[in-house]
């Protein structure tokens, strides 16, 4: 697909799906994003699994179901227009959840895949305060192309640069992805984890055993923990 055969902001028309507490009752909110061919209403599932009336969860739908039509590490033309668009859909999301009254520090960021990817670039550049970020299977987009070939432990694909400048100082960061992930490179992820912690984030990286690409166990405890201390 050619960019001028798409709009300059793809995800403008991008629907807001609302799940949970009504509105100004909520003690916390979720923005959660989904991946590539998903829906909002297959993310905002998650919210179910906490099991709590005092949540309210926000999740932009992405044109298409996709963020964007190519990997998130091709080069960043290829990206463009649709990675500013998707930033976009995630302000509009987050100031719908201020808009009800729900602090920036009592709102959690998370996503899957794409959604994942999306989620921890936000916060990458946007900052907190936050009470947190979950990326499932997930790592950051990067700023632009950097110099260098193609590289293995990349998919294939050339390094990016991490020019992000959002300051997340003490804000909390779960990185959950397989050890061989066929979509997310783990020297990708120890990219992110690096730069978000120097950022000022907490991170913490867990590289779940084996091939796979999807939530474990592990990352529901983790969006569990992370909305009990919000």
């Amino acid at each position: 697909m050619s960019a001028a055969s798409h709009p300059a902001d793809p995800h403008a028309g991008a629907v807001l799906h609302r799940i949970g507490a009504a509105p100004g009752a909520a003690s916390i909110g979720l923005v959660l994003l989904h991946g590539r061919g998903g829906t909002a209403a297959d993310i905002l599932g998650l919210l179910r699994l906490l099991k709590r009336a005092d949540i309210a969860a926000f999740a932009p739908e992405a044109a298409g179901n996709s963020w964007w039509p190519v990997s998130f590490l091709a080069p960043m033309p290829a990206l463009d227009p649709w990675l500013g668009s998707a930033l976009a859909a995630v302000d509009r999301a987050v100031s719908a959840a201020e808009a009800e009254g729900i602090a920036r520090d009592r709102l959690l960021i998370g996503g899957f895949s794409q959604g994942a990817c999306l989620a921890l670039e936000w916060a990458a550049r946007r900052g907190g305060p936050l009470a947190g970020v979950l990326g499932f299977s997930g790592g950051l987009i990067g700023t632009a192309d950097a110099p260098g070939g193609a590289d293995p432990a990349l998919h294939g694909h050339a390094p990016k640069r991490m020019d992000q400048d959002g300051r997340l100082g003490g804000v909390p960061v779960w990185l959950g992805c397989h050890a061989a992930d066929p979509h997310i490179p783990a020297a990708r992820v120890a990219e992110t984890a690096g730069r978000l912690a120097g950022l000022g984030a907490r991170v913490e990286r867990v590289e779940h055993p084996g091939a796979g690409h999807g939530l474990t166990p592990a990352d529901v405890a983790a969006l569990r923990r992370m909305a009990a201390a919000a």
